[in-house]
């Protein structure tokens, strides 16, 4: 009896990763239909966002003022029922801004005296970083241990935060003076680096349309943190096949212009290529996108349709490629198509 029950376990496993599976994907229209409520367009941000989220990752938004990337995470928060923290970054914002402070109070009763400590919004599920290079690295630093490690350390004293936890930072790809552009160590932290665009001139309208009437859609919660901590379990679970993983390492190590195996390209125009959690982040991509579409296996379409995300803001364009003015998505670009005859 003991046998069978052990046999019996993977199986039932299995059926409830499918049960998943399929919950995830009722989930998806559930989630893309509220944020709609609010949001016009963007559904292709709107899916790599689940994706970062589904891996366990963060993500850097892209776009000029006025796309609603403030609003688009704050109502992804209210649907995912996450509490929610947006943090203004600014000159003159300091790290105990972000992550805490501890304060002198006195005892009434003892009279003695004790330090307490005030989280700072960084404890919160969903934080949104607001143009998170317009204050300088000390501040921008703050964010290292609590992205990477999901804890912050105030003193002699380490809190862990909350999970689920991610930051959805916002940046103005057109607005330079004042500002300080992320190091590569901050950048390598996020999963992502996605691009949000202008809408188009239909969606533009429904966009005027809404924003300007009386009426505020109500967001209804899809989903609440156990539930989507299961769902990135889920994600974990998924199987990569073994080519897939070779062929997500061989697109990373390519970027680098040191490795006898990178196309003749880039090793003339790219000075710095990028490093290993760019592979861990395209298994993963790849991963949550075919549990996100409801396939139990990822295939190299799913590396390849977030390689450009994975990889544009890991890889470091030298001076040739400025000079013949190509930037690092227009590198990252060629080294997919290049990839496909491999």
């Amino acid at each position: 009896m003991q046998v069978r029950a052990e046999a019996s376990e993977p199986a039932a496993d299995e059926a409830h990763d499918v049960q998943l599976l399929t919950e995830l994907g009722e989930v998806r229209r559930a989630l893309e239909e509220q944020i709609a409520r609010r949001v016009i367009g963007q559904s292709e941000i709107i899916e790599k966002l689940l994706v970062t989220i589904l891996a366990g990752g963060h993500g850097l938004l892209v776009g000029v003022p006025g796309l609603a990337k403030t609003l688009l995470v704050s109502t992804l928060a209210a649907a995912l029922d996450l509490r929610f923290s947006r943090i203004q970054f600014t000159p003159d914002l300091m790290p105990s801004d972000i992550t805490g402070t501890e304060v002198l109070e006195e005892d009434h009763e003892t009279g003695k005296r004790i330090f307490r400590f005030i989280p700072g919004p960084i404890f919160a599920n969903v934080i949104l970083a607001d143009e998170i290079n317009r204050t300088p690295p000390k501040t921008q630093a703050a964010l290292l241990q609590a992205m990477q490690e999901g804890e912050v350390t105030v003193g002699n004293e380490t809190f862990s935060l909350e999970r689920p936890f991610f930051v959805l930072a916002t940046q103005n790809p057109i607005e330079q003076e004042g500002t300080y552009p992320l190091p590569e160590a901050q950048l390598d932290r996020f999963m992502f680096e996605l691009r949000i665009g202008y809408p188009s001139a239909g969606e533009e309208a429904q966009v005027a349309a809404l924003t300007t009437g009386d009426v505020l859609e109500p967001i209804q919660p899809m989903l609440d943190g156990p539930k989507l901590e299961e769902l990135q379990h889920l994600v974990r679970r998924v199987p990569a096949p073994p080519a897939l993983i070779e062929y997500a390492v061989r697109l990373v190590r390519s970027t680098r212009p040191d490795e006898s195996e990178s196309p003749a390209f880039v090793r003339r125009m790219v000075a710095w290529g990028a490093g290993p959690r760019a592979s861990q982040y395209l298994v993963l991509g790849a991963k949550a996108r075919a549990a996100l579409d409801g396939r139990p296996v990822p295939n190299l379409d799913d590396v390849r349709s977030v390689a450009p995300d994975v990889l544009r803001h890991r890889l470091v364009p030298g001076f040739e490629a400025e000079a013949e003015g190509r930037d690092a998505s227009d590198l990252v670009e060629e080294l997919i198509e290049t990839s496909r005859k491999w």
